[in-house]
């Protein structure tokens, strides 16, 4: 994390925002003495092609420049990347790409001839952007699905990998100060990746896949959910079927109530109507994904947690190692 050029650059971030990500960007923006809000327009032309423009763009010379995007959905990759791709060649000091959902992460690894890795492709596309007057493009990512997926980047990105689960410790100490609270996982996979955040603090269960007869089932391992409020915790949910099983075996096995959070919450073809009215006590996702949590903002038993101040943290450190920099 290099900075310099001394007075040839303002001592504010400059951000850039896809549209989707303009909610979180105005959190951002509370604080006037760090960030400085940038323009593009990000338009179309009649065949549907991007039509984007840089308003202002010589301001980008000589400024570490952060761009907010959002992946969910592939049709719109094309227009980010472009931009992302022409910042550096603006003569930007920096450029921090903050995309808190790494849409492919699932797709990390194959299995079978013929399987394609499009964690690894869409890598690549990433590895295509030109080094910044500093280094390499920062990349932020909130819980990636594997660890393994840093590797897949080149030297032009530094992959900087960013967790949601103190958010959800914080509002676990508030909320449920005065009850016994268990983390739980839906397998053993999310134990792995996310246990060591909660196992000074909580009792944890790990729900797994057990074979009986020609049947997997679901069932506790390990822990005892028994006469606690079990809250199940995993990096992102697609329909939530596995949440929904999860919770209906930790009830069976004595909880006396169940949450779930998760830090991104897909829920394709509007899955999260399945949870209204299911007994669930309250179900925790981030704004990871505005699309959808924009759809959630207010709905029982939803609570949507802001990552923004992991992101303010993370830029605030940047400002500091900057200015201790010659």
């Amino acid at each position: 994390f290099f900075f310099g050029l001394g007075s040839m650059a303002d001592p504010k971030l400059l951000l850039f925002v896809f549209p989707s990500m303009e909610a979180l960007a105005t959190k951002m923006m509370a604080d006037g003495d760090k960030y400085e809000l940038g323009t593009i327009l990000w338009r179309k032309f009649p065949d549907g092609t991007p039509n984007i423009m840089i308003e202002d763009v010589k301001s980008i010379q000589y400024r570490d420049v952060v761009l907010f995007t959002s992946f969910r959905h592939p049709e719109l990759w094309m227009e980010q990347i472009a931009v992302m791709y022409s910042i550096p060649r603006y003569m930007a000091r920096s450029l921090t790409v903050v995309l808190p959902y790494w849409p492919t992460g699932t797709m990390e690894r194959v299995e079978h001839e013929g399987q394609v890795a499009t964690a690894m492709s869409l890598s690549r596309i990433m590895n295509a952007c030109p080094v910044t007057m500093h280094g390499p493009v920062r990349l932020v990512i909130f819980d990636i699905h594997t660890l393994q997926n840093r590797f897949y980047f080149g030297d032009t990105i530094l992959p900087c990998l960013l967790t949601a689960m103190p958010l959800l410790t914080s509002e676990l100490k508030q909320a449920c100060a005065n009850e016994c609270v268990a983390i739980a996982f839906p397998d053993d996979g999310a134990c792995k990746r996310f246990s060591a955040f909660f196992k000074d603090t909580f009792p944890l269960v790990v729900c797994s896949k057990v074979r009986e007869g020609d049947v997997r089932k679901l069932k506790v391992t390990d822990g005892d959910p028994s006469g606690c409020h079990c809250v199940i915790v995993d990096d992102l949910v697609q329909s939530g079927g596995t949440l929904r099983t999860c919770k209906d075996v930790l009830i069976q096995m004595g909880a006396t109530k169940v949450s779930a959070f998760v830090t991104h919450p897909i829920f394709h073809s509007d899955t999260w109507k399945d949870f209204v009215n299911d007994g669930w006590t309250r179900v925790y996702v981030t704004d990871s994904i505005p699309e959808t949590s924009a759809k959630l903002e207010g709905t029982d038993p939803f609570k949507v947690l802001s990552i923004w101040p992991e992101v303010d943290t993370f830029l605030t450190q940047m400002i500091s190692i900057r200015a201790n920099c010659p």
